[in-house]
């Protein structure tokens, strides 16, 4: 029995935001997907982003996630990169 993809949003910020072009992607992945693949995928498709990987924080929903959290049907998803203040 196959199961069907789930659809999340993945809000981009800062360098992401900056290799993408957008403020937001509709991506889907296969049920029981950690969110750390949302990243590895961006680094699949934009190699320039992998210094950036081991810098970066998860969030779902609002709620900062470690990289092992299973994504669900309908999860916003947010990639925070370290920022600089001044």
């Amino acid at each position: 029995m196959a199961t069907s993809p789930i659809p999340i949003t993945i809000k981009l910020f800062a360098v992401y935001q900056e290799a993408y072009g957008v403020p937001e992607l509709a991506w889907e992945f296969p049920p029981h997907t950690p969110v750390s693949v949302v990243l590895d995928r961006m680094i699949t498709e934009y190699p320039q982003l992998a210094p950036w990987q081991p810098l970066t924080r998860f969030g779902i929903n609002l709620q900062f996630v470690e990289g092992d959290r299973i994504l669900e049907s309908g999860d916003e998803v947010v990639l925070i990169p370290p920022v600089s203040g001044g």
